[in-house]
């Protein structure tokens, strides 16, 4: 089971759906990705289920995509190709292989049954494309999220800020990138309840298992109502901008110089200079020490 990158349970009338990569602070592989709407899948399908709940295994959901990973990531779309110049981009493939993580993403949303996202420690980067589809999300008291790539090499590709917060506060955090605090996260509507680190899980849980009393139908017509009013919105155009501009950030000229400080200052000194300005992530003080280290582990 520690070998699996994704572990999925059924019991008690919930799947609980689990990033199992704690050593790597359960950041993003294709594996991950495919591990979890594999599992958003089987839970749909099974009659046993009556709502889901995800989540990452030890003290982190997941701090965002895997950018020192060697596993190659998977795309549906294939074309022939050229022997492409020095700094030539394909903004098609990109946009394909992004997409693909947007649409597993999106099996949350487009599930019938209720998904309820556990954040506890760190929710950095491309784990909020994630954990934003979620239907309900609950945050430990002592947990962050936000979306450091903001700063560069990234935009939302679900794009469920600005949906989830409206202008002011989207535009304050993703303008920034700044870290979002369980106390902020609550004032502002971003999550649906904070909780002690210790008691979370069981909250979650016993949450979920309730959905076992109102018709899966019920549930499933209501979900569908309230998304519909989101899609009418504009919420897959927000996406396929968002979708085609993260592609866009990774290769400009300053992408390409601070992917290069990887091999030069080494992966962890990019990060914290990125963040050090802003305070936050990793270079939060802290009176009492250093704050957890996500450095080399998130976006």
């Amino acid at each position: 089971m520690s070998e699996q990158p994704v572990i999925y349970e059924e019991r008690d009338g919930i799947a609980i759906i689990a990033i199992n990569r704690p050593d790597k602070k359960n950041t993003l592989t294709e594996s991950v990705v495919q591990g979890i709407a594999d599992g958003i899948d089987q839970a749909t399908r099974s009659p046993q289920v009556a709502a889901i709940v995800l989540r990452g295994v030890g003290d982190t959901f997941t701090a965002g995509y895997d950018l020192t990973s060697k596993e190659r990531w998977d795309t549906p779309y294939g074309a022939p190709s050229v022997k492409a110049r020095d700094g030539a981009w394909d903004p098609v493939r990109d946009m394909q292989f992004m997409g693909n993580n947007v649409r597993r993403f999106m099996k949350i949303w487009e599930c019938p049954k209720p998904v309820l996202g556990e954040i506890r420690g760190w929710a950095v980067g491309g784990a909020t494309d994630l954990v934003l589809c979620c239907d309900m999300l609950f945050m430990a008291s002592d947990a962050h999220i936000g979306y450091a790539p903001s700063r560069i090499y990234g935009t939302p590709t679900t794009m469920m800020w600005v949906y989830r917060l409206g202008l002011e506060h989207a535009k304050q955090f993703l303008l920034t990138g700044r870290a979002i605090d369980a106390a902020t996260a609550l004032r502002i509507g971003l999550v649906s309840y904070v909780e002690d680190p210790a008691d979370l899980s069981a909250i979650v849980e016993a949450e979920a298992q309730r959905f076992q009393h109102i018709p899966a139908n019920q549930l499933a017509l209501n979900k569908l109502l309230v998304n519909q009013a989101f899609e009418n919105m504009g919420l897959r155009t927000t996406q396929m901008l968002g979708t085609l501009f993260d592609g866009v950030t990774r290769h400009t000229e300053e992408a390409y110089r601070w992917v290069e400080g990887f091999e030069e200052k080494g992966f962890r000194e990019v990060i914290r200079e990125r963040d050090q300005p802003w305070q936050d992530y990793g270079e939060k003080p802290k009176p009492d020490g250093p704050d957890m280290d996500i450095a080399g582990k998130e976006d």
